[in-house]
């Protein structure tokens, strides 16, 4: 009875030994893992570009990046350094900073190169109007670890934005009594995205107002057209205003880095048959940014090498005629063809060049064609021999 005692009063003495034992090496372990970092950092003592009070006078769709520099920060052991421009109002103190871009190379370059795009976003932040100037002023925040420090210069920068908009809308709409649409707004006439901020449609209108979205629906941001100041385009939900007391054809453009509109009135639209170097027929608009001609007589001119089947359109506008035709300047029959083939650009006006040519079967029958200006894919037409 004793031995067993003693047995167990000796297996407990292990396993409690094991136990401090076991508890001692994490407690040591964890005092390892939680070492406190070292988190001595120097702030960049000086700002290199742009010079304090510099000017720049924004041009985001063609002018060059401005690279701002600095002297680097030091942190002890040699430990990463990562940094990133702050830019604030002028009466800012960068608790809360209108922008800020993270330097080259990931944050770990002393220089940052900014796009004038996004100088003007940060202008347009810092409460600077379009078509005019105003100061911001930018320093450099260097961290380490969870540390950070500002640098212990600030300079100022007077920017000049142009007449447009910061942030360009990603898609375009046309809603309103003078649209296709109608006011439904879900029923907004797309536009065609041309490139970033430009944008255009063919389309009709007729007495009434219209507005344009980013959205087809209630919460998309609204523009109008300040016909009152050279067309320009701004913000709000002003209806602008369809006069006159018929129903038009139009090619609307839309630049919101410019903040330019441009309305072309579209006339008429010409089937141009190059060897009788004159019209041959007459397409119209039936929307949808869709012209339709039916029934057109079609008869190729007879050479001494044979018959020429080669055509391309004309549009007549309210700003002159518009050759529209094919990439290729020489072309061959339509038959086994890719899409891309019927595809329509602008182009000159020389007789022969940039045209395409019916298919055989169209010689001495009618024929019905369609020009398609959709705002998704590109412009492209179709020819149906009757």
């Amino acid at each position: 009875m004793f031995i067993f005692k003693k047995k167990f009063f000796m297996r407990n003495i292990l396993l409690l030994g094991g136990g401090a034992l076991l508890s001692l090496l994490t407690l040591v372990s964890c005092k390892k893992d939680e070492r406190s970092l070292n988190t001595d950092l120097t702030p960049v003592a000086h700002l290199m570009a742009p010079g304090d009070q510099a000017t720049l006078q924004l041009d985001p769709v063609t002018g060059p990046s401005v690279v701002f520099k600095w002297s680097p920060a030091y942190a002890k052991d040699s430990d990463l350094v990562l940094y990133e421009i702050a830019f604030d109002k002028p009466d800012g103190d960068f608790s809360h900073p209108v922008y800020k871009v993270v330097s080259d190379g990931g944050g770990v370059q002393t220089q940052a190169t900014v796009s004038q795009k996004n100088l003007n976003k940060i202008a347009s932040q810092a409460g600077i109007q379009s078509s005019s100037s105003g100061k911001v002023k930018w320093a450099v925040i260097a961290s380490k670890a969870s540390h950070s420090e500002m640098s212990s210069e600030v300079r100022s920068l007077t920017i000049g934005r142009p007449a447009g908009f910061a942030v360009v809308p990603d898609s375009l709409y046309l809603t309103g009594s003078a649209t296709e649409g109608g006011t439904d707004i879900t029923k907004a006439v797309a536009l065609k995205k041309i490139s970033d901020g430009v944008f255009e449609v063919y389309t009709s209108l007729k007495p009434g107002s219209y507005l344009l979205t980013d959205h087809a629906n209630a919460s998309g941001t609204k523009y109008y057209i300040d016909i009152n100041n050279n067309n320009m385009i701004k913000l709000g939900d002003t209806p602008t205003q369809v006069t006159g007391s018929s129903t038009k054809t139009y090619r609307l453009s839309y630049d919101f880095n410019v903040a330019t509109s441009d309305a072309v009135e579209i006339q008429s639209v010409g089937l141009y048959m190059s060897a009788y170097d004159q019209e041959i027929g007459q397409l119209n608009y039936i929307g949808n940014g869709t012209f339709e001609g039916n029934n057109i007589a079609v008869q190729f001119y007879p050479f001494s090498w044979g018959r020429d089947e080669r055509y391309k359109f004309i549009l007549h506008t309210s700003a002159g005629l518009e050759y529209w035709g094919s990439q290729n300047a020489n072309n061959v029959s339509p038959a086994g063809q890719p899409p891309s083939y019927f595809y329509l650009l602008p182009v000159t006006n020389a007789q022969w060049d940039n045209t395409y040519k019916f298919d055989p079967s169209a010689d001495m029958h009618n024929v019905k064609v369609d020009m398609f200006f959709k705002s998704s894919g590109p412009y492209t037409h179709q020819v149906t021999v009757l």
